[in-house]
C-alpha cells in the first residue's frame, strides 16, 4: 500500500518526473526534529572546501567515520582523499583534493577501492532520520534520570553518538508530531491509491506498534513507562498538508479528497494496431494523448509509425509540462521523450498518457544492475550438501556441509569436503578462496594426497600449450589479413541501445565501446569479454550483432548447448522486435528439412543472424557475407571444432 506524491507532473526530456512512491509505513512515521531545515551538501570539481569541516558536517548529518568506506552512511579520510558513501547513491564517491580544491571527483568500488568513473557532482543528503542535534542530546540527558531503564541508550544519544537502530528512540526525543505530508508545498499533489487498503494497513501498523511496546516494556523492565507512538493514525496523515489530495477510488473517502477515475490501455497482444485504434477513438472524443518515448530515437520511430497509420502527431519541446489541471485540453496526439512504466487514461480531464511499452509490448525495467561481490560468495550462498567443488591443492571433492570445530579452545566454522575412500578435508571458512564450484558432468572424486589431481593439472597445462601454439599461427595469419571496417553507429543503433531495460555498468559500457572501436577498424577483431552471470555480456554481443547487420553483413552466434542456443534465439528476437532483422537457429531440436532450408537461406544472404550449436561448424554451413562471429563459452569446444573455427575466423571479426 502506498501513496504517490508528485510535486509537479512534468514530462521533460532531460530529467525524470518528480514522483515519489512511498509506503504507508514511512508516511505515518513521525519525522525527526528539524529535518526539513537541512539542505544537502553538494560537491563539484573545482570547489574549494575544508576537508575537516566537510567531515564534521557529514558526521552531523548522521554519517559514521570509518577507516574504509564499505556501506552507505560511512565517511573516511586518507591523506588528501575523502571517501563517502551517500545515503541515496548506488556507489560511494571519492573526493580527491589538491590542498583545499577538489581536483577530481570519482565513483569507486567498495570491493577493491578503485576508482571507476568520473562524476560531475556528488549530492550528500543526511543518512539518519534522527540526528544528534543539541535539542536531541539535551532531551536524552533528561531521560537518563526520568527513564533509567534505557540509560545506556540515553548516554549514547546524549554524547552525540550514531548507532544502528537509534531511530527507534525518536518518539522519546521530540515532542513534535509532524509527518512527511506536512512538508509538501501547495503546488504539490498527493494521490491516494486504494485508500481503503491504506487505512486498513495503517490500523494494522498501530496495533503492531502497541503490541511491540507492551513486549519491550516487559523486556526492558519499563512497565511503568508510557511508550510514545512512532507512527501517527491515518486521519492525522492529511490534516496539515497544504497539497491537494486526489483519490483513485470508486467513491469519495472524505471531503478533503477529489475522486479521480483512471483507466488502463488495452493489451497489445502482439498487435500495436489495437492501441492505435484506441488512440484514434480517444482523439475523436476530444482527448489529448501524450505518447511517452524512452529516448529520442524511439520517439522519432514512434512518430513515423503513427504517421504511417494516418495519425497526425506533434513532438513536445524539452521542458514542456503536461499538467493535470485541464488548462491545456487540445485534442490530438503528442510525443514526449520521457520513460514511464505504464500509461493511463483520465476521463475527467480527457488526458491520456501512453507508455512506449504499451505500444510495443516490451516492458522496460527501471532498475540498475548492482555490482555483486566476488563470484565465490554467491556460489557458497547457493552451495548444498552433495555439490561438487574443486580445491586448488587437492582437486575434486564433494561438499558435505558446514561444521563447527574447536581447535586450541577456539570454535571455528569449516567447510567439510569428502574425497575418494571417504577421506575428509576441513577447510576454514576464511580460506574459501581455495575452493571453487565444479561445472560439467558429475566427476570422479580425487584421492587426498594422490597423483590424480597433479596429473590432471599437467594434462591441462599441456593442452593450454597446444592451444597457444595454434593461436600463434592463427594470429600470424590474422595480423596480415584485412578485415571489414564497419561504419559508425546508425540512428537505429542508438535507438536499440536506448531501449536497453537496465542501466549499463561502467565495465559494460567500456566493453561495448571497445568492441565498436575494433569493428570500425580494418584489422580483424579478436576480443574476449569476461564477466559473471547476469553482468550483461549478452547485451555487448547484441549491440555488436546489430551494428554488423546495419552495415549489410551477417552474424553467426556459436553456443555449446541446444538450450543456450534457443535462449539466445528468444533473447535476440525480443531485442530486435520491430526491426527488419531475420534471426534463425539451428540445433538438434529442429527438423533436418528445416535446418537445410535455413542454411540455404544463409548462403543466399536471407538470414541476418544465425544462432546454433556445433552444427554451425559443419562443412555444409556457409554464409553470403559473414562479418561477425560471436562464440559463447569457447572453452567448451573441442580440438576438432576449433580447427573448423579457425577457417571461419581468418578475416571475420570475433
Amino acid at each position: 500500500m502506498a501513496l504517490r506524491l508528485r510535486a509537479m507532473w512534468k514530462l521533460r526530456s532531460n530529467e525524470p518526473p518528480a514522483v515519489v512512491v512511498a509506503p504507508i509505513k514511512a508516511l505515518l512515521q513521525r519525522l525527526g526534529p528539524h529535518v526539513e531545515d537541512t539542505d544537502p551538501i553538494i560537491v563539484r570539481p573545482g570547489d574549494t572546501i575544508d576537508p575537516q569541516a566537510l567531515v564534521e558536517a557529514l558526521v552531523g548529518l548522521g554519517y559514521r567515520r570509518e577507516y574504509q568506506v564499505e556501506h552507505r552512511g560511512e565517511v573516511a579520510v586518507r591523506g588528501s582523499i575523502v571517501d563517502v558513501y551517500p545515503a541515496t547513491a548506488d556507489a560511494p564517491a571519492r573526493i580527491d583534493l589538491w590542498g583545499d580544491e577538489v581536483e577530481r571527483l570519482t565513483e569507486f568500488s567498495v570491493h577493491d577501492q578503485r576508482a571507476t568513473i568520473d562524476l560531475a557532482e556528488v549530492v550528500l543528503f543526511g543518512c539518519r532520520e534522527l540526528r544528534p542535534t543539541p535539542e536531541v542530546r539535551a532531551r536524552a540527558e533528561t531521560l537518563v534520570a526520568t527513564e533509567p531503564w534505557a540509560v545506556d541508550q540515553w548516554d549514547k544519544l546524549a554524547n552525540g553518538l550514531v548507532f544502528d537502530g537509534m531511530e527507534s528512540w525518536l518518539p522519546w526525543l521530540t515532542t513534535e508530531e509532524h509527518v512527511l505530508l506536512d512538508l509538501l508545498s501547495p503546488d504539490a499533489l498527493v494521490v491516494l491509491v486504494e485508500p481503503r487498503r491504506i487505512r486498513d494497513r495503517a490500523a494494522e501498523l498501530l496495533d503492531e506498534e502497541a503490541a511491540l511496546a507492551y513486549t519491550l516494556a516487559r523486556t526492558w523492565d519499563a512497565t511503568g513507562s508510557q511508550f510514545p507512538r512512532l507512527h501517527m493514525p491515518f486521519d492525522r496523515l492529511l490534516t496539515h498538508t497544504k497539497a491537494p489530495v486526489w483519490t483513485l477510488a470508486a467513491a469519495p473517502e472524505g471531503p478533503e479528497t477529489t475522486v479521480v477515475q483512471a483507466m488502463g490501455w488495452a493489451p497489445v497482444l502482439g498487435d500495436p494496431g489495437v492501441i492505435v485504434s484506441q488512440m484514434r477513438r480517444l482523439v475523436d472524443d476530444g482527448y489529448r494523448v501524450v505518447v511517452c518515448a524512452d529516448g529520442e530515437g524511439s520517439g522519432d520511430r514512434i512518430q513515423a509509425i503513427l504517421r504511417e497509420q494516418g495519425m497526425r502527431t506533434d513532438v513536445l519541446p524539452p521542458g514542456h509540462e503536461v499538467t493535470l489541471t485541464g488548462h491545456d485540453r487540445r485534442a490530438g496526439v503528442q510525443i514526449a521523450v520521457q520513460a514511464i512504466e505504464r500509461g493511463f487514461i483520465l476521463p475527467s480531464i480527457k488526458l491520456a498518457l501512453l507508455a512506449e511499452a504499451d505500444l510495443t509490448g516490451r516492458r522496460r525495467a527501471h532498475r540498475r544492475i548492482k555490482a555483486r561481490k566476488r563470484a565465490a560468495q554467491g556460489f557458497f550462498e547457493d552451495l548444498k550438501p552433495g555439490d561438487y567443488v574443486v580445491h586448488h591443492q587437492h582437486g575434486v571433492g564433494r561438499f558435505e556441509g558446514m561444521v563447527k570445530r574447536a581447535i586450541g579452545g577456539v570454535d571455528r566454522d569449516y567447510l567439510l569436503l569428502e574425497y575418494k575412500s571417504n577421506d575428509k578435508l576441513y577447510v576454514p571458512s576464511d580460506q574459501i578462496d581455495a575452493v571453487r564450484p565444479y561445472s560439467g558432468e558429475p566427476p570422479s572424486l580425487h584421492k587426498l594426497g594422490g597423483k590424480d589431481w597433479a596429473q590432471t593439472k599437467a594434462r591441462v597445462r599441456a593442452a593450454v600449450r597446444e592451444i597457444a601454439q595454434e593461436l600463434v599461427v592463427l594470429y600470424q595469419t590474422r595480423i596480415t589479413a584485412v578485415g571489414h571496417a564497419f561504419g559508425g553507429d546508425t540512428p537505429w543503433q542508438t535507438e536499440i541501445e536506448e531501449a536497453f531495460p537496465y542501466a549499463e555498468t561502467p565495465d559494460q559500457l567500456r566493453a561495448i565501446a571497445d568492441v565498436k572501436a575494433d569493428m570500425e577498424s580494418e584489422s580483424p577483431m579478436d576480443r574476449l569479454v569476461c564477466g559473471d552471470v547476469g553482468f550483461g555480456k549478452t547485451e555487448v554481443a547484441i549491440r555488436a550483432v546489430f551494428k554488423c547487420i546495419q552495415d549489410g553483413q551477417q552474424a553467426a552466434i556459436l553456443v555449446p548447448t541446444t538450450l543456450l542456443a534457443h535462449q539466445h534465439f528468444h533473447t535476440f528476437q525480443r531485442r530486435f522486435a520491430g526491426y527488419p532483422v531475420t534471426i534463425e537457429v539451428v540445433s538438434s531440436l529442429r527438423k533436418a528439412a528445416d535446418v537445410r532450408e535455413v542454411l540455404k537461406r544463409a548462403v543466399e544472404g536471407r538470414v541476418d543472424v544465425l544462432i546454433g550449436t556445433h552444427k554451425l561448424l559443419g562443412g555444409e554451413v556457409s554464409f553470403k557475407d559473414l562479418g561477425l562471429l560471436v562464440i559463447d563459452e569457447e572453452q567448451r569446444f573441442g580440438v576438432k571444432q576449433k580447427e573448423q573455427l579457425k577457417k571461419l575466423k581468418t578475416q571475420v571479426d570475433v
